[in-house]
């Protein structure tokens, strides 16, 4: 696994990255999320040596700075046009093959998975965004590595290539490896992660699946309508919180099972039981309210939000 261990980062008197601690395992994809500001990006860097800073960072127990082919270990993905804009895509990646000791015939075959061999000889000056995070992901997996450091591969993707991203992470860690993928896009990290980092402001606000970081926002409640609503919040309130929503009661810290039987027992039709649940999205707003480093005004009035 990837053990980072106590990740710190001081910009003059900004603490920028403040004594993070956290693992990403194989087998998984793991989302990094966090307001902007949060320092996402610079805890990247500092996992890759790049920055100076504190702390240290740990691939199968060893600094990748102590592997002789760094790049057969770790790939990675920080920024979108880190390459010449006049030569060829292929010929870039040739260059970064040729460094790190990996053979000639791999450029082809990840410029066939990421969908760019069709543009292999042209220059990735013209690039779209999208066209470019595809050549980024090429050079990340050229030496296939056991993990893969992504910061924000979805921008500039279309849907199907958003799409072809997701499956293909999924798949790259159902091998046995591991991802660690920073993206704003909350809708498709839940379809895609199976387990958070989360920072704001520099530190390290939780880690753990995506269900229990939902869960640990929304609490459980159930939606409930029946004929004789007015007798069932009365009935329910005696053990729950009950707020009436639409046509029916929102009840609060209780489970389907729970608000069934004591329907059941007070012989009160239900008309609709189901169990309520926020979206990912919903759960990060809630959880890194306190952590947004750029707010409007109504958003400081409310004291959260983005």
């Amino acid at each position: 696994m990837i053990e980072a261990q106590n990740l710190t980062k001081k910009y003059k008197k900004k603490l920028a990255v403040d004594d993070i601690s956290f693992t990403v395992e194989t087998g998984k994809v793991t989302g990094f999320l966090g307001p902007n500001g949060a320092g996402k990006s610079t805890t990247m860097r500092l996992m890759l040596g790049l920055d100076n800073g504190g702390g240290k960072t740990l691939f199968d127990g060893k600094r990748l700075a102590d592997y002789a082919e760094p790049s057969k270990v770790v790939g990675i993905l920080l920024e979108a046009k880190a390459f010449h804009p006049t030569r060829s895509a292929r010929n870039h990646l040739k260059v970064l093959a040729a460094a790190g000791g990996i053979p000639e015939s791999r450029v082809d075959e990840v410029l066939d998975v990421v969908g760019l061999s069709d543009v292999a000889k042209k220059g990735p000056g013209k690039f779209s965004l999208g066209m470019s995070q595809r050549l980024g992901i090429a050079a990340a997996i050229l030496g296939k590595p056991k993990y893969l450091l992504l910061d924000e591969p979805a921008n500039g993707l279309d849907p199907e290539g958003i799409h072809w991203l997701r499956k293909f992470l999924k798949d790259y860690a159902d091998e046995g490896n591991a991802v660690f993928v920073s993206s704003h896009l909350l809708s498709e990290m839940s379809l895609m992660a199976d387990n958070l980092v989360v920072i704001g402001k520099g530190k390290l606000i939780t880690t753990g699946t995506v269900q229990s970081f939902i869960d640990a926002a929304s609490g459980k409640s159930v939606f409930v309508r029946s004929g004789k609503l007015g007798a069932l919040q009365k009935t329910l309130g005696a053990s729950f919180t009950v707020s009436k929503h639409d046509n029916g009661l929102l009840v609060s810290d209780a489970t389907t099972d729970q608000v069934g039987q004591i329907a059941f027992d007070a012989g009160l039709p239900l008309l609709e039981l189901t169990s309520q649940s926020i979206t990912l999205e919903d759960a990060f707003l809630e959880i890194t309210a306190d952590s947004q480093e750029y707010k409007t005004h109504n958003q400081s009035k409310k004291g959260g939000g983005q």
